[in-house]
């Protein structure tokens, strides 16, 4: 089975804070970030690769068949200490905790940086400029630094779709016109109903 997106729990947490931890020992802001960034990539190549995921998620490959596979995806391509939090997952079994383990890391990181982090879905990419307006809106809302997640989502009409954390503020054209089919549809019902006692020759 391919991974699962999951809300942080107490071993999330416990995984997310120790790497959190060690990398602002080393390295403050910049490295925390590189970390973070990199962990949402391998999440996002999941979420596009199946066969990537269910890697990651199967119980059924050997310890020293998968350690090596990881070596060989991501030796070079991802930083150090991102590969060796890896390489501790994968000895203890918890690589298919991974989702979890990066929702907890981001929301230690933007707890400890005044950051939020904003996944904004649209039908179409985004331009640099039109990014920039949306994250200057949010920040100006929200009354914090914004970190924009730019997605594009083809079954989308047009408008856009912003999830905060466990939040998702829809405002798509294709939500737009369901809400208003189901409105069209229930205040047809309620008109029909009071035209009832008159299609029946009956007085209120």
């Amino acid at each position: 089975m391919p991974l699962t997106e999951a809300q942080p729990d107490a071993l999330a947490n416990m995984y997310a804070r120790s790497l959190f931890e060690l990398a602002r020992s080393r390295g403050e802001r910049p490295l925390i970030e590189e970390i973070q960034a990199e962990l949402e990539e391998i999440l996002e190549l999941a979420r596009q690769d199946r066969r990537f995921s269910e890697f990651l998620a199967s119980r059924s490959l050997g310890n020293k068949e998968r350690t090596a596979s990881l070596l060989a995806i991501f030796k070079g391509r991802i930083g150090d200490l991102t590969l060796r939090f890896l390489m501790v997952l994968q000895s203890k079994g918890r690589l298919s905790h991974l989702p979890a383990i990066v929702a907890a890391y981001d929301a230690i990181a933007q707890k400890a940086f005044g950051r939020v982090e904003v996944d904004v879905f649209t039908a179409a990419p985004l331009s640099p400029d039109e990014l920039g307006g949306v994250r200057e809106r949010l920040a100006r809302v929200l009354n914090k630094e914004v970190v924009v997640h730019p997605y594009t989502d083809g079954a989308m009409i047009g408008g856009v779709k912003i999830r905060i954390g466990d939040q998702l503020i829809d405002a798509s054209v294709a939500t737009k016109l369901r809400k208003l089919r189901d409105q069209l549809a229930n205040e047809g019902a309620a008109r029909l109903r009071s035209r009832i006692p008159g299609i029946l020759g009956e007085h209120p």
